[in-house]
């Protein structure tokens, strides 16, 4: 079986956290850089899972090549039955192909959140540390694992994952995206992202160790309906 595929959209989104835990928990993975390969998105046929990682982009936003090679590839993924991880921007593209919503959130959530989990052995209540302007409704037949306010945070859908949330970033990843979007925040009145995002450096261990045990059921999840693609048992 292929390494696990994991999607990422520019040289500041990084798998992060997630990387960490592929190696941890011997999980191969490729990393195909949409952003410098402008070559077709590799085969998924025999991947244990896609993954999706953020992006500045929307999945309503078709004239952009990658998100409709990203849109296709997901479709596909789900028709055959190849478990789609999705995080920030994966997890709207996820919720569209299942047939959700996808709309401005009515209040951007950046910076650490705590979140109404329903699924607490998987998904803690967090912090979690957000970064997005849109949200996804809760797609036809999938089970919601969290909410927020601003809307559904997490789902399942048979071997599917989607989060709204980032649990592969950390601040010092985040920060970037700060950088970036300075003058947008301060537009929204949110104020100055990376003081934002160092008000929660005393829980990024414990956000941490919460994306583990996050990927670590999504990986389980794999494994049952992949017939334990690898040998992990933890």
């Amino acid at each position: 079986m292929r390494p696990a595929l994991i999607l990422q959209y520019g040289p500041t989104g990084p798998p992060g956290l997630l990387g960490e835990w592929a190696e941890s928990r011997d999980v191969p993975l490729q990393v195909h850089h949409t952003y410098l390969d402008k070559k077709p998105l590799p085969e998924i046929d025999d991947r244990a899972f896609v993954c999706i990682l953020g992006s500045k982009h929307s999945p309503l936003d078709h004239d952009y090549p990658e998100v409709f090679a990203t849109l296709d590839l997901a479709h596909r993924a789900v028709e055959d039955g190849i478990p789609v991880l999705g995080l920030c921007f994966g997890g709207e593209v996820l919720a569209d192909v299942l047939g959700a919503m996808i709309e401005p959130a009515p209040e951007p959530e950046i910076g650490w959140y705590t979140i109404d989990s329903d699924d607490t052995e998987m998904i803690a209540p967090g912090p979690w540390l957000e970064w997005h302007y849109e949200r996804f409704t809760l797609p036809p037949g999938a089970t919601q694992l969290a909410s927020s306010p601003a809307g559904v945070q997490a789902f399942v859908s048979g071997p599917h994952l989607a989060v709204q949330f980032h649990p592969e970033s950390t601040i010092e990843i985040a920060a970037d995206w700060a950088r970036s979007d300075r003058q947008k925040l301060e537009q929204l009145g949110l104020g100055d992202g990376e003081d934002r995002l160092e008000a929660g450096r005393g829980d990024a261990p414990a956000a941490k160790s919460n994306a583990f045990r996050l990927f670590d059921g999504f990986w389980k999840r794999v494994r049952e309906e992949r017939k334990d693609p690898w040998t992990w048992t933890r």
